[in-house]
């Protein structure tokens, strides 16, 4: 292709593949090599765009090991794309290294725009998202509870990934730390059949969910301190 020696940071879908952006289908079909976080996933959305498979493998567990050879590969004038399972490479997934070594080899990089779950989820919320950080997923146990308490003062909204699975318990240590009257939202399946948002106090989520089991991937919204 003509941007050759190149690697494309590949957004892709977070649920609904339609919302794959022409730009992101072409630089997929040209590039001589797409790295995928799961082979299987990328290897579907690559199927139901009509685009041959050249896939390798690029996840956490192989990164590291990874980026000398693939910016190597880059260097000698291969275009390499990087697509996450969902969303934007590099936020909450595997990326940063990669981007590191080829820019420190002299190696061009590209971002493309493209979907990622944590903007929808701040913009439906109702909270302010003129000013925000957005903290990914936490510890799942060292560091949990002191990264909890380090936010008690931020007065930025704040944005959280979480599993189905620990997210009554995020919503509990949230409203334990922040106070219970904190609004917050809880975003799941966005861009799917059953996307929903729920808004309301941390107390009252926690509550909610701690009576109804939540299902898909989750993003949680968290209201600033009040200055």
């Amino acid at each position: 292709m003509a941007n050759g020696g190149k690697l494309f940071l590949v957004p892709t879908p977070i649920g609904n593949l339609e919302d794959i952006t022409l730009r992101a289908i072409r630089v997929l079909r040209e590039v001589d090599v797409v790295l995928a976080e799961d082979t299987r996933t990328t290897g579907f959305l690559l199927k139901h765009l009509n685009i041959a498979a050249k896939l390798q493998s690029h996840h956490k567990f192989n990164e590291r090991q990874a980026v000398e050879r693939i910016a190597g590969l880059i260097a000698q004038g291969k275009s390499v794309a990087l697509a996450s399972d969902a969303g934007t490479p590099g936020i909450s997934d595997p990326g940063f290294l990669l981007v590191r070594t080829c820019l420190e080899k002299g190696v061009e990089v590209e971002c493309l725009p493209g979907a990622t779950a944590l903007v929808p989820a701040l913009v439906c919320s109702g909270l302010p998202c003129d000013r925000f950080c957005f903290e990914g997923f936490l510890p799942q146990k060292k560091g949990r509870q002191s990264k909890i308490a380090a936010l008690q003062g931020e007065e930025r909204t704040m944005i959280f990934y979480e599993s189905p699975y620990r997210l009554p318990k995020l919503l509990e240590q949230l409203a334990r730390t922040l106070g219970d009257n904190r609004r917050a939202s809880v975003s799941r399946e966005l861009s799917k059949l059953h996307e929903e948002t729920l808004r309301g106090t941390l107390a009252e989520l926690a509550l909610h969910f701690s009576q109804k089991e939540p299902k898909g991937e989750i993003v949680v919204v968290v209201e600033g301190k009040n200055r």
